[in-house]
């Protein structure tokens, strides 16, 4: 399946995280997880504007923003360009 995003959007393949233990080897579920920025890299542009990022890019985005989709076995997120909090350098 191909997703072209529209407009101010882009779609950014989800970097997983590491699971989280506690100091005794307890795995931490994601419920319990701190909210924090969602890691990905940009899969594709939208149509709409002149983007600051180009696909290839690692991205933080707002922690609850976005489009949860799957293409294949991998998480993705369709987001707009105002819920990217940063481009990851180095």
């Amino acid at each position: 399946m191909k997703v072209k995003p529209l407009g101010n959007r882009i779609l950014v393949k989800k970097i997983e995280e590491e699971e989280r233990r506690t100091a005794g080897g307890i795995v931490l579920p994601e419920s319990v997880k701190d909210e924090k920025a969602v890691k990905g890299e940009v899969v594709a542009l939208g149509t709409g504007e002149k983007f600051e990022m180009k696909v290839g890019d690692t991205v933080l985005i707002s922690a609850y923003s976005g489009t949860e989709i799957r293409i294949g076995e991998e998480k993705h997120l369709l987001v707009k360009t105002t819920d990217v909090l940063a481009i990851v350098e180095g």
